[in-house]
């Protein structure tokens, strides 16, 4: 992928400390654009609906609960429809284009841009881009109607493909250029979002009239800024099979343990809210809380002693957990995948070999595990209820915004309301579980486990927070 550096838009500030994180507009860069009165406004969905649209003014706090003394006044733009739009229906030719792993939902996202534009903006000509970044010059489209997408969010994965990689800046705003779009929707995580960013850079440079929008999408809920990620409630929802399934084999056998790895490459948000959603499980591991395995508060002997009281054992470990206690000779730490995201170790299958050789080793417990990996099973599936919904307000937001003439930015629910954001806030670093939050110590509390951290990185911890000024307050965060 080129590399591109996002040109921060000014900032709008006012009293109070209220900063607004604005996003671009076709406008800053198109001098004189005419804009066209909304359809909605003669829409017979929406003849009751008290508000037609959004106030221009209209922002979304970042924070809800602030100390006293704390930064204060973050503010995103809201979504929704505007009274003027930039673009006429019958001009508009839009394209949508998936990128990276599945997720539950990416068909759902699909289907309600395709019918947005339709049935809200009278937009009959939408493209279906396939095969990811590389489908804009290297692939063939497909049209996508309402009736095409019909029934696709009741299947898995996504109806025009997607891939890793690929990322021509150049070509793909060549293609855009000469196939006549004029409304881009991608669909990815932070790297796909890193390309959509490139991608409106090289359109504001060459002065085209195109609008560009990205859907946040990560099955690990490691996007900051918004409230979760689609495809995260069905995870946690499907994880649930593999974690009962680990609970009922370890029960129907002497000192079982049922060992579950999850998705959570460098956050553990699935693992600690499956292992919260399930209450069978006895240990989640996690990448931002490091453990090890041997001596006092180990691993191996919470294993031990929570065989000896009850028989049998869950242990969920999310699938970036542990990896820096795999053996030097089996690490791939500079490989990466096409993304760009470092190959990680199956730690899953590696622990529970260490674990069966440990106990193999005493000769005074003879356990039985079953190690079961539903990795691929999970973001396969389609979409429950609950983020069926989700996804149908991300697509409106996102066809809102981009008929409005916004550019350059990304959707998603910030304290519950929908917001613009630009897309280096999305980018700028990933979400992570705070193991000094409330959640983390609400799992601890239900599993029972150790916090696994040495007694002398206690000490030393101990020592630091004697050197740090007291906070009277959380802040949500952070202690």
């Amino acid at each position: 992928m080129e590399n591109s550096v996002v040109e921060d838009k000014p900032n709008i500030t006012g009293p109070a400390g209220y900063v607004l994180e604005d996003v671009p507009h076709l406008s800053d860069y198109i001098p004189d654009l005419p804009t066209y009165t909304n359809p909605l406004q003669y829409n017979p969905s929406y003849a009751f609906v008290k508000q037609y649209f959004v106030n221009v003014d209209d922002t979304v706090a970042q924070k809800i609960v602030v100390h006293k003394d704390s930064p204060r006044g973050t503010h995103f733009r809201r979504a929704g429809p505007r009274q003027k739009v930039y673009f006429k229906s019958d001009e508009v030719l839009a394209c949508i284009v998936t990128c990276g792993g599945l997720c539950p939902g990416l068909n759902t996202v699909i289907r309600e841009i395709v019918c947005g534009l339709h049935y809200m903006y009278g937009v009959n000509k939408v493209l279906g881009i396939e095969g990811g970044y590389r489908g804009f010059y290297a692939r063939n489209t497909i049209p996508l109607t309402p009736k095409v997408v019909n029934d696709i969010h009741k299947r898995g994965g996504t109806i025009i493909g997607t891939s890793r990689g690929g990322h021509d800046t150049s070509k793909i705003v060549d293609s855009i250029q000469d196939r006549g779009i004029n409304l881009v929707y991608v669909i990815g995580g932070d790297g796909t979002q890193k390309g959509a960013a490139a991608i409106f850079q090289e359109i504001r440079r060459r002065g085209l009239k195109v609008s560009v929008a990205g859907i946040p999408k990560t099955i690990d809920n490691d996007i900051p800024v918004i409230d979760r990620s689609f495809g995260f409630d069905t995870a946690v929802e499907e994880a649930q099979r593999a974690i009962n399934a680990a609970h009922v084999e370890s029960e129907s056998m002497e000192n079982g343990i049922g060992f579950v790895k999850l998705m959570g490459r460098y956050s553990g948000f699935i693992a600690m809210y499956a292992t919260l959603a399930s209450r069978d499980v006895d240990c989640c591991l996690i990448p931002e809380s490091p453990f090890y395995l041997e001596g006092p508060g180990g691993l191996f002997q919470y294993i031990e002693k929570k065989l000896k009281e009850n028989g049998h054992m869950v242990i969920v470990i999310a699938e970036g957990a542990g990896q820096e206690l795999l053996s030097e000779c089996i690490r791939t730490m500079d490989q990466q995948d096409a993304s760009g995201n470092k190959l990680l170790q199956d730690v899953g299958l590696w622990m529970s070999h260490e674990i069966k050789d440990h106990f193999a080793k005493l000769n005074k417990m003879t356990i039985n595990l079953k190690y079961i990996d539903p990795t691929y099973m999970i973001r396969a599936v389609p979409s429950n209820a609950s983020d069926n919904v989700y996804c149908t307000l991300l697509a409106h937001s996102a066809t809102h915004g981009a008929m409005a003439g916004y550019t350059g930015f990304t959707v998603g629910p910030v304290n519950g309301r929908h917001a613009y954001i630009p897309f280096q806030r999305v980018i700028e670093r990933q979400n992570k579980v705070v193991i000094t939050d409330r959640m983390w110590a609400r799992l601890l509390s239900s599993t029972n486990q150790p916090s696994f951290v040495k007694p002398e990185d206690v000490l030393q911890d101990k020592k630091k927070k004697e050197e740090r000024p007291h906070s009277k307050l959380l802040n949500g965060e952070k202690c």
